[in-house]
């Protein structure tokens, strides 16, 4: 096939490009004129690849890989010296969302595995209540009590509720990530499973008659933190679909490739999380009231919108450059 005898012909030149962007970027003063001059030529014919890949194999992964190796070259021919703050504002700026957009459909399979379980869970305890202390571990569902939500009541969720609410999604996300080295099985029960979870809770809530309540003291924080777990989930199960369905690369080298671009989304998602703590820590205890929490909701959900879009309009602007150059 084309995609694959392309992929065969050149793909010892885009590795001798990746050890050249390594070296370049280890140490500069120790290559000499004609290194430097080599790494010139296998850029050019790695930009050459790309927009022939942009061309006629547009949609592939190997236009995907194209476009980050050339990137990488770019950057390391024409900036020298980065700052830490420049290398911090490049990859939130552009280069996460871009890992997003790459995997939106894997984190569109996330969100749908855990409503899955999110709406089992409901309409399970929703038709018998007590089905919700089978369905949660016993410490959870102990420490929750309809009764302290709300006014009249302590004015926040249990402690405990909300203590194993956050340390259960982190461990979700965390462990979201290693779950795509089993082939995404792992992945998609700890989606399942979390969905369970809220599911079950919001049903008990809603039995007591306190769904409003209850919505009002998870969503401040909750849009942010399941929108983690949703990318962590989503990187998890693309791993494990790449290990599935490798396609001209072999498991080892995907396996390879997708760890360390998990990494990255790791690293991606913790400031998320931190934001997702804090908003726990002072809004969702606060004496605000539901339907100020409930605008703060809005307000959160509103500016991961607007990140992403700004951050997809630059990598588009970045892709527009890039062909006008190179055509």
């Amino acid at each position: 096939m084309k995609y694959q005898l392309f992929i065969k012909q050149h793909r010892e030149e885009w590795k001798q490009l990746e050890e050249s962007i390594y070296l370049l970027n280890k140490n500069i003063q120790q290559l000499s004129p004609g290194q430097v001059e080599e790494f010139q030529r296998l850029y050019q014919k790695a930009a050459q690849h790309l927009a022939y890949a942009q061309t006629y194999l547009s949609g592939q992964e190997v236009t995907r890989y194209l476009n980050d190796l050339v990137a990488k070259a770019h950057n390391t021919l024409y900036q020298d010296q980065v700052s830490s703050w420049q290398q911090l504002k490049a990859f939130f700026g552009t280069k996460f969302i871009q890992l997003l957009t790459e995997q939106w459909k894997f984190v569109l399979s996330a969100v749908l595995l855990f409503l899955l379980g999110a709406v089992g869970a409901f309409l399970s305890v929703y038709q018998d209540p007590m089905h919700f202390y089978s369905v949660l571990p016993d410490s959870m569902a102990k420490a929750i009590d309809p009764a302290n939500l709300g006014e009249g009541g302590k004015q926040v969720d249990s402690p405990m509720m909300s203590a194993s609410i956050m340390t259960n999604n982190i461990q979700v996300a965390l462990l979201a990530f290693a779950g795509g080295v089993t082939f995404g099985f792992v992945s998609i029960y700890l989606l399942l499973y979390n969905g369970v979870i809220i599911g079950a809770v919001a049903a008990f809530f809603f039995h007591y008659g306190k769904f409003y309540e209850f919505c009002a003291y998870i969503v401040p924080h909750g849009i942010i933190e399941l929108t983690a777990i949703f990318i962590a989930g989503g990187a998890g199960l693309m791993m494990g679909y790449r290990l599935f369905v490798p396609g001209p690369f072999s498991r080892g080298y995907q396996l390879k490739i997708q760890a360390y671009r998990s990494v990255q989304v790791l690293l991606g998602t913790l400031p998320l999380f931190v934001i997702a703590g804090l908003i726990e820590g002072f809004i969702t205890p606060s004496s605000l009231s539901l339907e100020t929490k409930y605008a703060f909701a809005f307000l959160t959900l509103f500016g991961l919108i607007l990140y992403i879009s700004v951050g997809t309009m630059m990598i588009r602007k970045r892709s527009l450059n890039h062909s006008s150059v190179h055509h």
